[in-house]
């Protein structure tokens, strides 16, 4: 059994274990998970949510990365 799907992360196909939750993939990849905006199939995501949500093959992720300053 395949336990590894494709999923896209602003474009760029990305493997992932598929236990793995969309907060275990931010944070294996080093976001700041309290300063981005995620769009998941097109749809904006709360970062109350990145828990709950289990990835499918081919799905869409849009990280948007929050940026201070003055």
């Amino acid at each position: 059994m395949n336990n590894y799907l494709t999923i896209f992360i602003n474009g760029d196909p990305f493997n992932c274990d598929s236990s793995m939750s969309l907060k275990d993939i931010l944070l294996y990849l080093n976001f700041n998970i309290n300063s981005i905006i995620i769009e998941y199939n097109q749809d904006i995501i709360n970062l109350s949510s990145f828990d709950s949500i289990s990835l499918k093959n081919n799905d869409h992720l849009e990280v948007i990365t929050i940026v201070g300053g003055g």
